[in-house]
């Protein structure tokens, strides 16, 4: 009854204005993790079956891996970058209309999923050279070597700087002082635990394909065929399908 008298009262200023942008950080972090998910979900898949193709096969599979390797770094940089800005203009918005943001214990171990996703995919990447020798595309090869070389002192610089940078933002959230119970919550915009939870299920369906795809890349075991399409069907259809 309380519920329904307050949403028959007109929201306060800049409540409407921040559930749309609270709608727009949700699809921005849906955005970002289906594009990680179909990315090593396809990279995995495709390097596995050129690993295993014949060798009239394998240059056509080599070269279509590469292909979503380059297609997949500019991707998740954009859609990562869309998912960090709209969740700072929420954070924004909620110290602006209620001095304080909403409580983001999880987002260290969110951050720390998004990190991982990177390495295993920049991982993959490095594999390519290799996988394109036994393809016979020699100078792609060579091309890409040098291109991982140089990308391989980046990325352990990116990795060190992350790694210090969140160890530092992951102490200071344990250390802060705990905010209000519920604030900042509203009646016009109740927030995740009104919705369905079905989402949930759906990630970890996704995210464990995904994981099956990447330990067979590695040969920590060995699939039938018929398995790594059934795997890469269920993560992209996982991702694809959920709601938030």
């Amino acid at each position: 009854m309380a519920f329904m008298l307050l949403t028959e009262m007109p929201p306060p200023p800049g409540a409407v204005e921040l559930a749309a942008l609270r709608a727009g950080a949700r699809a921005a972090r849906r955005n970002a993790c289906v594009a990680l998910v179909a990315s090593l979900a396809l990279l995995s898949a495709a390097q596995v079956l050129a690993d295993r193709s014949p060798r009239e096969h394998a240059p056509t599979l080599a070269a279509l891996s590469l292909a979503i390797f380059a297609a997949a770094l500019p991707v998740l940089a954009v859609t990562q970058y869309v998912w960090g800005r709209r969740a700072r203009r929420v954070r924004h918005r909620e110290r602006e209309l209620y001095a304080v943001a909403r409580s983001g214990r999880a987002r260290p171990l969110t951050r720390l999923a998004v990190a991982a996703g990177w390495a295993v995919t920049l991982l993959l990447g490095g594999s390519l050279p290799q996988l394109l020798r036994r393809a016979g595309l020699e100078s792609a090869a060579t091309v890409l070597t040098w291109a991982v070389e140089a990308s391989a002192v980046i990325g352990l610089t990116a990795g060190v700087s992350f790694l210090l940078w969140w160890a530092r933002d992951a102490v200071g959230m344990l250390t802060r002082a705990p905010r209000p119970a519920g604030s900042p919550g509203d009646p016009w915009d109740p927030g995740p635990g009104a919705r369905p939870r079905t989402g949930a299920a759906l990630w970890t369906g996704a995210a464990l394909a995904v994981a099956a795809l990447v330990g067979a890349r590695a040969h920590l075991w060995e699939p039938a065929t018929g398995w790594v399409y059934a795997l890469l069907t269920a993560a992209l259809v996982c991702g694809v399908v959920t709601d938030e």
